[in-house]
């Protein structure tokens, strides 16, 4: 059970208190939240108090997040990108707009019900929302996933991506031309306390966090760029790159209102390479852009 401790800033003054906590995270919904505090286990400075309480700046909220209750998922038939499967792990390329696993209010249409429907072996180690997950990727991100099926996989896997010995490259279009052709960001990222929902660069309760980056090629007003993750932090590409002056094209959290023409970030997880947990062999995988993605690269050759 998390326990949670958050003073109220600035901006939320005056905010509904279910507002405020529904922001705090991705995880939690509205209806969730309004629960809670009906239930009495939400406290402004040390007392109950309503669903229709607006904040003061400076105002201390605590609770303890109850054990969410299992949801039934349901497999979906789908016609899931396979590029690798055995008795132990499988390698999916997923396609822009699907979610990867289900959350409260959003139980159907994601990855796993997919993965529910075409295989009954799944990794149980984080639980009946996430069977086989070892890692994700954002919904409007494109690319190659790694899936468990069973502990001992998952197991290894999650140990490769600790020690870093997992391959993950990903292509992205970004606003800006970067003059110099590579680059390494070292820059630790963390929730933003002025928007729960986002994540930034700070040293406040944050994680180390290093993506290398390179130049693939510059157009008039962006650049075509490849991204290695050294850590896997919730939104690092998305957040480092906008750190350095060069947001992700298309990005409607991090990026710029005028943009290109897609819907989501121009980013695609395109190479996935880690140890087999079995035979210890080392595999590698690599998807192409999809077409959307490419379209968009042609239109920015030809304008250039």
């Amino acid at each position: 059970m998390e326990q949670v401790t958050y003073k109220v800033n600035e901006d939320e003054h005056l905010e509904r208190i279910d507002k405020v906590l529904t922001a705090m995270s991705d995880d939690w919904s509205r209806s969730q939240v309004q629960q809670w505090i009906k239930s009495e286990i939400v406290l402004v400075n040390d007392n109950v108090v309503k669903g229709n309480y607006k904040c003061k700046k400076d105002d201390v909220i605590t609770f303890t997040v109850p054990d969410l209750e299992p949801l039934d998922v349901e497999p979906e038939e789908m016609n899931l990108e396979i590029y690798y499967e055995d008795a132990d792990v499988l390698v999916v390329n997923k396609p822009r707009g699907m979610v990867v696993h289900p959350a409260p209010g959003h139980v159907s249409g994601t990855l796993v019900n997919g993965l529910m429907a075409h295989c009954k072996d799944l990794s149980g180690i984080n639980g009946v929302m996430r069977p086989g997950i070892v890692h994700r990727i954002d919904k409007d991100t494109s690319g190659l996933l790694m899936i468990a099926k069973n502990d001992k996989a998952h197991e290894s896997l999650v140990n490769q991506l600790v020690h870093k010995t997992v391959t993950r490259r990903y292509k992205a279009i970004v606003h800006g031309v970067i003059p110099h052709d590579k680059g390494t960001i070292d820059a630790p990222i963390g929730r933003d306390e002025k928007d729960r929902q986002s994540m930034t660069v700070t040293e406040k309760n944050s994680k180390d966090a290093v993506t290398h980056f390179q130049v693939l090629e510059r157009f008039k007003d962006f650049t075509f760029v490849e991204c290695q993750l050294e850590t896997g932090r919730t939104h690092q590409i998305r957040v480092h790159m906008k750190y350095i002056g060069y947001p992700l094209a298309g990005d409607p959290k991090y990026g710029p209102k005028k943009t290109i023409e897609l819907d989501g970030q121009a980013l695609h997880a395109g190479i996935l390479g880690f140890d087999h947990p079995r035979t210890g062999e080392y595999l590698e995988f690599e998807a192409p852009i999809p077409p959307e993605f490419e379209e968009v690269l042609e239109w920015l050759k030809k304008r250039s």
